[in-house]
């Protein structure tokens, strides 16, 4: 024992020698730590505000969940001073640490993360444990735009033009590009002026930090055909260095965006936390939605909307909710025990982008998660720059129209992306993706116990043709719902998913590739071997296995024409057949949006409180 307390005491005497010699070469370590702190007590304050919050019993509005769209959507309704907005969160406090772009990865391990998993599944998800998805989704203020990895885009105009096709009227491209006009706040310094907002809340940016991992897959790509240019501009389909939610190297969630500017402002907008609400409160005789039940403080509240219910708890929580309250398929809530008020199809629609994670090594430094115990890492941070300040390493953007490739304008299907690390560089992506033990080791252990470097470009299918359900578990609010992903069910998928995979590995053939020295690292899912290696059957089965989620759920309250038996929602975001009761969020997509949908959530939450301000007759 003594000898312990020893060697212990050697360690720490060493480690403080370590620390000591790192301040005394760069100065000012300990200060710009001081400092990172002091940022972190100021938001905490500004957190704190809601501490003492005493709930009314009765508000104009109650806005359930403070994600994406919740808080964006709250502060804009509580402009007019005249309403009393209630946000819901069931999750705590953002926190600083979070907003640290290169630590999102760990982010999905705590308890800001709801932890949702798929269904098990025979033909996709394979190479996780009990072949089951890890869902991550934000359990914070923020949603998941606080546990996202920041990567902008707006898809394409002709999604948009789709949505009205479908019979859904303002919805089209020209309808909603002043939307995400209004809440852009770039940065970005060849975004196309005609297309870009450059004074709204939610900031985007370049990183200030590029790696020659980056610098290569930029140029390869264009060596490839694509032109780089403004990927939220007229033309998507291109490369670029990403365009992200951050400002200063400084993750931008929506409650920096739409609530920080707020707190001790007005006193009309109340934002409670630790709140989970277990059901809207409907009328069964007029269907008219007059509250909320929300489970906080150690008990049951009621709390009654003068005006309306709005729903934004996302994709998974959003129908869980209103068939949790009687707004449904009508034979599903009686299977669980609920009476139906409104038979609708809520839970079905859900879609999702995926992408089978390829890895290259290379001469080029990677990421590597040693690297960031670097001390004057922090420092660079402080200063807005380093590579603390890459959304969990993920540096570059390419859109291909695979179909198409000769058509400069095309409607893109395959997005690659590039993270500067590999799957072995970082301890918590493994464990974030629920990788099984035996796939680790046969394809990413010799890259850490080498530790080589390497990177992958993750081939992002854009238009999935499958479509899966949310379904109740039972009637018990505090039940995880059952997650039905239904990958691959449309064989669509796995083909573009592997002309995806393909057109990375082809990559490696161009010279801005070659002159770092990519190289496919050539490791078989021994799952896998019934196949030739490289054949298409063998790519084939590396996408069922390597089914990771890029987060994206959407559709599961479609929104869509009365005649359309699987809408949820009209266009203006009204339950069908439901007084006072509206959804906005991602639920709503009728069909995913080409690219990622965090923007695209602003944009339709931006819009959802202009028509309620229309509704009500606060707006024209």
């Amino acid at each position: 024992m003594a000898s312990r307390r020893k060697s212990v005491l050697i360690a720490a005497l060493c480690l403080a020698f370590w620390a000591c010699a790192s301040m005394a070469q760069e100065n000012n370590v300990l200060f710009e730590t001081i400092n990172f702190l002091r940022r972190g007590q100021a938001d905490l304050e500004l957190e704190n505000f809601d501490n003492n919050l005493i709930m009314d019993s009765e508000y104009d509005f109650i806005v359930v969940g403070a994600g994406t769209a919740g808080c964006a959507l709250a502060a804009r309704l509580s402009e007019n001073p005249q309403w009393r907005v209630l946000l819901l969160e069931a999750g705590g406090p953002e926190r600083l640490v979070m907003d640290v772009p290169i630590v999102a990865h760990f982010l999905q391990l705590g308890e800001m993360n709801w932890k949702y998993r798929t269904q098990p599944s025979d033909h996709a998800c394979l190479a996780m444990n009990n072949n089951r998805c890890n869902w991550p989704r934000g359990k914070v203020v923020g949603g998941s735009s606080v546990l996202n990895y920041m990567m902008y885009t707006r898809g394409n105009r002709r999604d948009y033009d789709r949505w009205e096709e479908l019979g859904n009227p303002g919805w089209s491209f020209k309808d909603v590009l002043p939307y995400f006009k209004k809440y852009e706040g770039s940065s970005v310094p060849d975004a196309e002026e005609d297309y870009v907002g450059r004074n709204g809340p939610v900031k985007v940016s370049y990183v200030n930090w590029r790696s020659k991992i980056a610098e290569a897959f930029v140029d390869a790509a264009q060596q490839d055909g694509l032109k780089y240019r403004d990927y939220n501009g007229r033309i998507q389909n291109g490369v670029a260095f990403l365009h992200t939610t951050t400002r200063n190297s400084t993750r931008w969630s929506s409650n920096r965006a739409y609530l920080y500017p707020l707190k001790g402002k007005r006193s009309n907008l109340h934002v409670k936390k630790h709140a989970l609400v277990t059901k809207v409160l409907i009328d069964p005789q007029t269907k008219t939605a007059y509250g909320i039940m929300v489970q906080t403080d150690g008990r049951m509240h009621k709390i009654l909307a003068r005006k309306e219910v709005i729903v934004s708890a996302g994709a998974i929580n959003t129908p869980q909710l209103l068939m949790l309250s009687g707004v449904g398929p009508a034979k599903h809530l009686r299977e669980v025990g609920i009476k139906p008020i409104a038979d609708l199809a809520v839970g079905y629609n859900l879609q999702d982008h995926t992408a089978p994670a390829v890895t290259f090594t290379t001469n080029a430094t990677s990421l590597k998660f040693e690297d960031f115990a670097d001390p004057t890492l922090i420092n660079r941070f402080n200063r807005m720059e380093g590579p603390y300040g890459s959304p969990g390493g993920c540096e570059a953007i390419a859109f291909w129209d695979l179909d198409h490739e000769r058509d400069e304008d095309g409607w893109p299907d395959i997005e690659l992306f590039l993270v500067g690390g590999s799957m072995s560089s970082n301890p918590a992506i493994s464990r974030a993706f629920g990788l099984k033990k035996s796939i680790y080791d046969s394809l990413f252990a010799e890259i850490e116990d080498k530790s080589l470097n390497a990177f992958m470009i993750f081939p992002m299918i854009l238009r999935p043709k499958s479509r899966g359900r949310i379904m109740l578990k039972s009637s018990d609010p505090f039940k995880y719902p059952l997650i039905h992903a239904n990958y691959f069910a449309h064989p669509y998928d796995v083909d573009i998913s592997v002309r995806g995979l393909l057109k990375a590995i082809s990559l490696m053939n161009q010279r801005g590739m070659e002159a770092i020295n990519a190289k496919l690292w050539e490791r078989k899912i021994p799952t896998c071997k019934q196949h030739p290696y490289k054949s298409w059957a063998y790519w084939a089965c590396y996408v069922r296995h390597f089914t990771f989620t890029i987060y994206h759920y959407s559709g599961t309250a479609k929104m869509g024409p009365k005649s359309d038996r699987a809408a949820v929602v009209d266009a203006r975001l009204r339950v069908h057949g439901i007084k006072n009761l509206r959804v906005a969020d991602a639920s709503i997509m009728p069909e995913i949006m080409s690219g990622h949908p965090n923007g695209p959530v602003f944009m339709i939450a931006e819009k959802a409180a202009d028509m309620i301000k229309q509704d009500h007759g606060f707006i024209q």
